[in-house]
């Protein structure tokens, strides 16, 4: 099992009638912005821990559970069916009150997390010191008459989850959470997926292991993809920005030919003061194949 270098605590916020759960390491330092590290989609805070231990600098790191991922749930232990992106943003907005007050923070996301980030920037931009993206590429681009048959899918997939025929899959044990993790990333090590699976799951009433993570992040957002409304945002980010790439591309691959690297290149540039990065040996998960190297990246940009 990993074994870990910076202990972090547990804490629960109240957030919009959500008990939101938060792995925070360290504590605040006069002079030192607080370093928010938000995780991609179906993902856990824990799963920065590596990359935490491997930074040079003691620092105050807040790094909550999305809602409907990890231990972040309802404060009436209710239930959803849907999720809607800009409530991420607002979610973002709340924890920064609770964390930082009116100082500005050094923000990082991963994944769906990267592009909750670069969204909120350009919401919020005097909130933000330094701003870096992980792999966080956006969506393909929707049209107008994508909606009529994108609103009958979302419902039919609601329909599905209330029915009980759309959910996720348990595990027998512990063991088999591991063998997916390390099957989703043919680098992850067998100690780090040990470790991660101990806080991606846990055992349900018959014991088999449910992954942290709600169903209904599964169906299909109801609302079209529109790409004039990004690069407005993109535009109004005044903070220093760092996108960062893993060596291995995933982009084409995930989307099937529907988005192109030379269309996120294209987009990017609407973001006023970009730096570029990439890391070597690395997959999309790259705060787990070279939590070193990231973190060099990191502290590099914050300094």
């Amino acid at each position: 099992m990993y074994q870990v270098k910076r202990v972090s605590r547990s804490e629960f916020i109240p957030v919009r009638n959500l008990d939101y759960h938060v792995r925070v390491w360290g504590e605040p330092a006069a002079g030192q912005p607080p370093l928010f590290l938000m995780h991609g989609f179906m993902d856990v805070g824990a799963s920065w821990q590596f990359m935490v231990d491997a930074l040079v600098e003691d620092r105050h790191v807040i790094a909550p559970d999305w809602r409907g991922f990890g231990l972040t749930r309802r404060s009436d232990g209710g239930t959803v069916d849907n999720y809607w992106f800009p409530d991420y943003l607002a979610d973002l907005d709340f924890l920064m009150d609770h964390y930082a007050g009116d100082q500005p923070v050094n923000l990082v996301g991963h994944s769906m997390g990267g592009n909750v980030i670069m969204h909120y920037a350009g919401v919020r931009p005097k909130r933000i010191k330094r701003l870096i993206n992980l792999e966080g590429f956006g969506l393909p681009a929707s049209q107008a008459d994508d909606a009529p048959g994108r609103y009958a899918r979302w419902i039919d997939e609601v329909k599905a989850l209330h029915q009980g025929t759309k959910g996720l899959v348990a595990y027998e044990s512990s063991a088999g959470v591991t063998r997916r993790l390390m099957r989703n990333n043919p680098r992850l090590s067998q100690d780090k997926a040990d470790w991660l699976a101990q806080h991606w799951a846990r055992p349900n009433a018959e014991g088999r292991w449910e992954i942290f993570g709600d169903p209904a992040h599964k169906l299909v957002s109801a609302n079209i993809h529109r790409v004039e409304e990004v690069l407005a945002m993109y535009r109004r980010i005044t903070a220093p920005t760092l996108m960062v790439e893993a060596s291995d591309n995933l982009l084409e691959r995930w989307w099937k030919g529907n988005y192109s690297h030379a269309e996120f290149q294209e987009r990017i540039r609407h973001v006023p003061h970009l730096s570029r990065a990439g890391v070597a040996d690395a997959g999309h998960m790259l705060h787990h194949d070279q939590p070193q190297r990231l973190a060099e990246l990191i502290e590099g940009f914050m300094a």
